[in-house]
């Protein structure tokens, strides 16, 4: 009888989200697929970013830039938060410049959920999941592809604020006079991440992110409330496919526990708790990520290298550590910066 195929080795940031041991520690950027890199902007004088998410090839060598330049582990593909929401309920939404995602009709009554459309992935963004596909082919085995979709409350806030915000004034009002139509549309959006998700998976992606980028808002009581189911569901949803998710969002030293409950193989952790006792509130039975403070990267090297020894030495040399940021890399930050703390990273 023939030898059986030898399994393919996971990359290690794959194994890293699953507790196993590894080489050297994982490392990958939120939006290291962006403004800080010069060949990005390049592209950005002729296409916007919707338009470069629509053409798969130009998308997936966007997402492939900063493996390329920084030799990360993993390539988050590059899309938009707003898209699902875009092309698969079919919302009217404009990226405007220097103020971020803007809805023309902002959700304010059932009838404005009613009119959401209801998509597959594969009618709505087919874009997106021929990148995913095209990156599994062209990207070295060794670096894993990340998917990742805006969570519920972030969308949601989105939607009924018809801009970004900071309060979340106008959300909170919906979301406390009216929670029957607050339960709809979390139901709705999170029927859309899960869907939007799953297929990422199918196309190829090894790792899935939700981003709560906003969630930090609220009280633990009203995540519990108003948020931890939908985000359950999620999470309850995506362990059936087998790719380890990532649950990240900002501004949540309160709520660790209450994320942990809602789901995640890894708890993503913003840059204001420290990582070791986050870590220890969420539990060794998780992986965690992060959690640089991404301001840092705009100081001198020496400061950056002792911030970044001190997120390691807190991971206690535990498996199960990602190192990242604990948000996204700001645009003003130097190249070789990002490129230095890889190199630091997988030598530490």
């Amino acid at each position: 009888m023939g030898r059986r195929a030898a399994e393919p080795v996971l990359p290690s940031l794959v194994r890293a989200a699953r507790r196993e041991l590894v080489d050297r520690r994982p490392v990958w950027f939120m939006r290291q697929a962006g403004r800080s890199l010069a060949e990005y902007r390049k592209v950005r004088e002729k296409y916007d970013l919707f338009a470069i998410c629509q053409k798969p090839e130009l998308c997936a060598e966007v997402t492939m830039q900063p493996v390329r330049r920084l030799g990360v582990d993993g390539a988050v593909l590059f899309a938009d938060i707003m898209l699902p929401v875009a092309f698969g309920l079919g919302v009217d939404v404009q990226l405007v410049e220097g103020v971020g995602p803007v809805i023309q009709q902002p959700i304010r009554t059932r009838q404005d959920i009613d009119r959401m459309q209801a998509r597959t992935p594969a009618e709505s963004v087919p874009f997106v999941l021929e990148t995913i596909r095209l990156l599994r082919r062209e990207l070295d085995p060794a670096v894993a592809v990340i998917g990742f979709s805006g969570a519920p409350f972030t969308l949601a806030g989105y939607l009924i604020e018809g801009k970004p915000s900071r309060e979340f004034l106008t959300t909170k009002r919906l979301m406390y006079a009216e929670p029957a139509l607050w339960e709809t549309l979390m139901t709705r959006l999170s029927d859309l991440v899960l869907d939007y998700l799953l297929a990422q998976i199918e196309a190829g992606a090894q790792v899935v992110q939700v981003f709560d980028s906003w969630v930090g808002c609220l009280s633990p009581m009203d995540y519990r409330r108003y948020v931890l189911p939908a985000m359950t569901r999620i999470f309850t949803g995506l362990r059936r496919a087998g790719a380890p998710s990532i649950h990240f969002a900002t501004g949540t030293a309160g709520i660790l526990t209450l994320m942990r409950e809602a789901g995640g193989d890894v708890i993503g952790l913003d840059w204001r708790v420290d990582l070791g006792e986050a870590w220890r509130t969420v539990g060794y039975d998780h992986a965690v990520q992060g959690n640089l403070d991404p301001a840092m990267l705009l100081g001198p090297w020496p400061v950056i290298e002792d911030g970044a020894r001190r997120v390691i030495e807190a991971a206690g040399g535990r498996p199960g550590h990602i190192f990242n940021l604990g948000h996204g890399v700001l645009p003003d930050t130097p190249v070789e910066h990002l490129q230095r703390l890889t190199e630091f990273v997988h030598a530490t």
